[in-house]
């Protein structure tokens, strides 16, 4: 009897299906990305009111990064940069992105990521991963339209999103969009229903295969609107109602956090899956526009804000958790971007980066081992509508340079065109400041006139690889 069952053991065994033995151990990828949310705004980055136990844990269990930049200090050609691995500039994005109206003599009606672009979720498609995303799009002014490529179209298996912010505001949104079908009013907060879609497609995926899921909060861009008993909690720490709102936001996906975290511990998918929390570009000023009343996130000590080419611009929270590889309780202050992200998956996923086209990110694996990160390209931002003078900026190691463009007379710019162009060719990069970011975070010491040959040499680096930004990017024909 026993030799029996020993026999049919071993025959179930040798019949069980060769993808359940040797299931693929390539990590599932996860990017969460908040949107305006600043330096300063987690608990975990010093903020001394506002609660994130959830996103402390992640740190704390993962790496901290001291020094991470997204790819613009605004939002679409930020989450342009993400998706792509290329400075914004390259794809044609150096601003905001209104929907398209009627034509406009910058052509921003027209401004979209182009389907030309490779991104993230194609390579990783294509590499056999399945692909979600969740959220805020913002990457073309003619949303769900098929006269421009919309998230289906650069790899997403599955999307749900909006063009741009939660309308009428976070609460019961009415612009969602999955698939190509809008939906209509829901009954969620933006956050938590993004949430809600992401656990959905994770229980009907294949988990043999790895995934890639990509939520990008509407939360804390205005117009902002938190769950009372959320604001409630913080009415009596916060200088306003509106402030009490601000905080409650930035918990209100704290708690959103916890619950895919706790989905993906119940699916048994948490200790192979490389989560990354950020932010777009950092905070935005109060009362800078009409509708920004509750803008009540800080950059903490570091200099300016969204829109700023100094480091409170682009400069944000930077969380990477991988229980399988990461050791707990890191705090890194190497130097690393959104820009880096593609690179970096590729090389998990065992996907060849693109090579017909420029790239600006590096991998960062090496920094999840503990190793140095050699990066061969620099840091370099070009914002043409930067609310600070010193529309060019880089980070190198730990220098930061700041220059303007033509001391600063060259007028600001939402879009470059055919027509606008030349007057930014021609612009001559002046004005340089430096700064040691190791000692000077604020960067409230410019070191230029003090270390003139520093000075010298990081002003002519900045030269090369600006020029080169401005030779390979995509302007718009105005029509």
């Amino acid at each position: 009897m026993l030799r029996s069952i020993l026999f049919f053991v071993a025959l179930a065994l040798a019949s069980w299906p060769a993808h359940s033995v040797h299931a693929d151990t390539r990590p599932n990828i996860v990017v969460l990305l908040c949107d305006d949310l600043g330096y300063g705004d987690l608990q975990c980055y010093g903020h001394p009111q506002i609660k994130t136990p959830n996103l402390d844990r992640l740190a704390d269990s993962g790496i901290r990064l001291t020094d991470f930049y997204s790819a613009a200090p605004v939002c679409s050609a930020s989450r342009v940069g993400l998706l792509t691995g290329r400075s914004p500039n390259r794809a044609g994005v150096y601003d905001w992105i209104p929907p398209a109206t009627t034509p406009k003599p910058d052509a921003r009606d027209q401004v979209h990521m182009r389907e030309s672009e490779i991104t993230i979720p194609h390579l990783l498609r294509q590499a056999g991963y399945s692909t979600c995303m969740a959220g805020k799009w913002h990457c073309n002014s003619r949303f769900n339209s098929t006269e421009q490529p919309q998230p289906g179209d650069f790899g997403f298996d599955h999307w749900l999103a909006t063009q741009n912010n939660a309308a009428p505001s976070h609460k019961q949104p009415q612009n969602f969009v999955r698939n190509g079908e809008p939906l209509g009013k829901v009954d969620a907060f933006s956050c938590q229903f993004v949430v809600d879609e992401a656990i959905g497609w994770l229980d009907t995926v294949d988990h043999d295969k790895p995934f890639f899921l990509y939520i990008p909060f509407h939360e804390t861009h205005e117009p902002v609107a938190s769950p009372e008993a959320l604001v409630s909690q913080y009415r009596d720490v916060a200088r306003n109602d509106d402030e009490a709102q601000y905080f409650a936001n930035v918990t209100n996906v704290d708690n959103a956090v916890g619950r895919l975290l706790e989905a993906l511990t119940q699916q048994r998918l948490r200790d192979n899956t490389l989560i990354i929390f950020s932010s777009d570009n950092g905070p935005e000023t109060l009362a800078r526009y009409k509708g920004a009343t509750r803008c009540y996130g800080t950059p903490g000590d570091l200099r300016g804000m969204k829109l700023h080419t100094t480091d409170g611009g682009f400069r944000v929270p930077g969380i990477v958790n991988w229980p399988a590889r990461i050791q707990t309780g890191q705090v890194v202050s190497t130097p690393i971007s959104s820009l880096d992200f593609l690179p970096t998956f590729c090389e998990l996923a065992g996907a060849d980066s693109p090579t017909s086209v420029s790239m600006d990110g590096t991998s960062f694996l090496a920094v999840l081992d503990g190793q140095e990160l050699v990066r061969e390209k620099p840091l370099v931002w070009a914002y043409y509508n930067a609310t600070n003078q010193s529309r060019v900026a880089m980070r190198d190691g730990k220098w930061k340079v700041l220059a303007k463009l033509d001391g600063g007379r060259l007028p600001k710019m939402q879009n470059i065109t055919s027509e606008s162009l030349p007057i930014v060719a021609d612009a001559q990069l002046t004005d340089f400041e430096i700064y040691d970011l190791s000692v000077d975070v604020a960067e409230a010491h410019d070191l230029s006139a003090e270390q003139p040959a520093q000075a010298q040499r990081l002003a002519e680096k900045l030269k090369v690889f600006y020029f080169e930004l401005v030779a390979n990017s995509h302007v718009w024909q105005p029509r």
